[in-house]
């Protein structure tokens, strides 16, 4: 490129950095940026502490901990006559079939705290007809309302008040209510080795009746129809994998503690041999995935000839233990062949990257010198994780006392269907003084659910939506200030030219305070720009859930597109962030500048950006793979008793599968964390290397800021000395 074209050029994406003598590193001299956004953000944060605490006056997490019976009083809760009731009784599960269920979202029969389900079938005209079977009565009598010991009411006046259960099923407590104990013999639905039994009217009927009661209720408490068998099942499932946790969780702290030892341990041997160990990272990889290989073929191979090993996954269908599928050679020979392409693609992008990996490792070598002058930066992850954790505690903690805010509400139950208060607010303590009990014979004033009338819960939605949308906003301040306080501290590094002598003292404190004094608007701003698309993304995601079995193609196709529009605006935005961030370390200007100076800086080096910024992410991406992986394999032989010291040690598990898949991602977390902090350097030490560039020329007034090496790499001949005089 001509001079023309380059001053062309640097005119269209601004006028390069000029030689400054007194430009020594990050602006100490600042001011404060972007004020009005910092006020917004404090004011923010002020509304978002008043509403916990509007939300923690109202909200009660007792009304999800405990269900609440008929009367609006909690079962199991202590210090109340409920104490040892802990199970919550449907008196007519039957009636939970109505349309009224979903209509309304209450189940029309009376709910009774009870100390244990009912073990068998029995029905109030056997009880009456039993009468004086003193073991059978007294049996049924557990299950009235307290106080109903011979009342002097009819038969058919009893069932219409629901004194009593007209029937009561064997039972099973899930979630602390009792269902219908469903089993499934010969593929025939059964409770209790019976297909059908007598109602309380002496009807027969059939369990799927049951069913489908069933199926209605775990709708209401779960929010979808889901039917109870699959939740049953589920909850199967979750409780052998609680145990499984229960029994490993000091093995896989263990695993965790040695996967932060190895992301350190190499992180510290980056600052002698980054160069050999990025080599190590990248055959370590591929010999990572070739093991996979290898065991899956294994593993195909030695299932040749097993009886049933042959089926396919259709199949057996939806099994809940998983270790079914293992069984198979169908479901070997699919891992293998996804690692199969993994391994060719690792491989491919080595050998037609090649060049570009030798400039980044050159790059990655003089970040690992920076982390090695600036140490405690490798530490500082500790308190982003924190301040993310207090933001995600503090928005969940929120979130349930919101959604259990409410005073209890009360509809009117009538088992008669003609009844025109049906369904109707009312007050229990003055539901007898009114015409509904005479009107409607029967009729009860029962708890339906927890809600009101007052702005707070006409709005409750709103809050929830704005719970989530600060707590967006925090978490991205929480790592914007992370990437602000490190590109400060390795900027530091950078513009030190004689080092670690001119490299000032505690550099990381240093940018921590100055982000915090002087830059919280800006960072404000930037991780509100984040916020609002994230926002709209998690929109999107809803309403495609919404909108799945929606008929409409063009609807779902436009959902689709915008899905995709916003992921990437998404992804510009954080590189567009993580640059500015930089800027701003650096020269303490506000956000919208630093942006501006950040994205022409990039432009004026675009070939650098593109030769380096994914090639640099790859080989920082293959060295949380090998620690995760390495540490994976390790818990792989641990958790399957193949390691023979320790084959005592190893706990005995339902799904082995459960451990090890926590301590592969918890890895690849840690990793991760440990990680970013080489991956900011980079960033920072690329942009301050392109700026170096403009700013010096090389020569004995200009001399670059660069080590030798990186310079010489990077393509850049550093120019003679021109001689003083002729």
């Amino acid at each position: 490129m001509g001079d023309g074209g380059q001053e062309n050029y640097y005119g269209k994406h601004g006028e390069p950095r000029k030689f400054d003598p007194k430009f020594k590193g990050p602006v100490g001299k600042r001011r404060c940026t972007d004020v009005l956004c910092c006020i917004i953000f404090a004011l923010v944060v002020l509304g978002y502490i008043a509403l916990g605490i509007v939300a923690w006056i109202h909200g009660d997490p007792r009304k999800i901990i405990y269900p609440t019976d008929s009367y609006g009083q909690f079962c199991g809760q202590k210090g109340t006559p409920n104490e040892n009731k802990t199970f919550l009784m449907y008196f007519n599960i039957l009636r939970c079939a109505s349309p009224a269920v979903l209509i309304n979202l209450i189940c029309p029969t009376t709910q009774l705290c009870v100390s244990k389900c009912p073990d068998r079938f029995a029905s109030y005209l056997d009880a009456q007809s039993n009468r004086y079977n003193g073991s059978y009565w007294n049996y049924y009598r557990e299950f009235c309302k307290p106080g109903f010991n011979s009342p002097r009411k009819s038969i058919a006046e009893v069932l219409r008040d629901e004194d009593c259960p007209s029937v009561i099923i064997p039972s099973r407590p899930f979630l602390q209510r009792c269902f219908p104990d469903f089993s499934t013999r010969n593929g025939i639905l059964t409770v209790a080795n019976r297909t059908v039994f007598k109602d309380g009217v002496g009807q027969m009927r059939n369990v799927t009746d049951l069913r489908e009661a069933a199926n209605h209720v775990t709708a209401i408490q779960h929010g979808a129809k889901s039917g109870i068998n699959s939740v049953m099942d589920a909850r199967s499932v979750g409780m052998r994998i609680f145990e499984d946790y229960a029994s490993s969780w000091p093995w896989i702290l263990i695993a965790l503690f040695i996967a932060m030892l190895v992301s350190l341990l190499f992180l510290v041997l980056l600052r002698f041999t980054a160069g050999v160990f990025f080599w190590i990272f990248i055959v370590g990889v591929i010999g990572v995935v070739g093991y996979g290989i290898w065991h899956c073929f294994w593993e195909y191979d030695s299932l040749r000839g097993v009886p049933g090993a042959d089926l396919t996954i259709y199949d057996i269908g939806l099994q809940t233990d998983f270790r079914v599928y293992l069984q198979l050679r169908q479901t070997w020979l699919a891992f293998m062949i996804i690692l199969c392409i993994v391994e060719v693609v690792i491989v491919l992008m080595l050998i037609f990257l090649r060049n570009r990996i030798r400039i980044a490792i050159a790059l990655l070598e003089e970040g690992s010198r920076a982390i090695g002058f600036v140490m405690s930066s490798l530490f500082y992850p500790i308190i982003t994780f924190l301040l993310i954790a207090v933001c995600i505690s503090y928005w969940a903690v929120t979130a349930v006392f919101m959604a259990t805010s409410g005073e209890a509400v009360y509809k009117v139950m009538s088992n008669r269907t003609l009844c025109k208060y049906a369904g109707d607010t009312c007050i229990p303590e003055t539901f007898n003084a009114t015409n509904v009990t005479r009107l409607c014979p029967g009729s009860q004033c029962t708890f339906a659910f927890y809600g009101g009338e007052s702005f707070y819960h006409r709005y409750i939605l709103i809050f929830q939506l704005c719970n989530v949308f600060v707590f967006l906003w925090l978490v991205n301040f929480s790592i914007a200030l992370g990437q602000v306080t490190l590109a400060g501290a390795f900027a530091s590094y950078y513009w030190a030219f004689r080092k670690p002598a001119d490299i000032p003292a505690c550099p990381v404190f240093a940018s921590f305070g100055r982000a915090i004094r002087f830059h919280t608007g800006s960072l404000a701003l930037g991780s509100l720009i984040l916020a609002i698309v994230q926002f709209i993304r998690i929109i999107l995601e809803y309403l495609d859930h919404k909108l799945k079995a929606a008929q409409n193609a063009f609807a779902r196709f436009l959902l689709c597109c915008l899905k995709c529009c916003f992921w990437c605006l998404e992804k510009f935005i954080k590189f567009m962030n993580r640059n500015a961030y930089i800027m701003i370390a650096i020269y303490g200007k506000n956000f919208c500048t630093s942006a501006r100076d950040a994205f022409f800086l990039l432009m004026r080096n675009v070939i650098r950006v593109a030769v380096l910024d994914k090639v640099t992410d790859f080989l920082l991406f293959l060295g949380k793979v090998m620690v995760a992986g390495s540490v994976g394999v390790l818990a792989f032989f641990f958790f399957t008793r193949k390691i023979p010291g320790l084959r005592e040690e190893t706990p005995n598990l339902n799904y082995y599968w459960v451990p090890l898949l926590t301590v592969i991602i918890g890895s690849y977390l840690i990793a991760h964390g440990f990680f970013s902090v080489y991956a900011m350097c980079v960033d920072t030490l690329f942009l301050c290397f392109c700026e170096d560039l403009e700013r010096n020329n090389g020569s004995t007034s200009k001399p670059y800021y660069m080590s030798p090496n990186l310079h010489r790499i990077l393509g850049k001949k550093e120019q003679k000395k021109k001689k003083a005089k002729r």
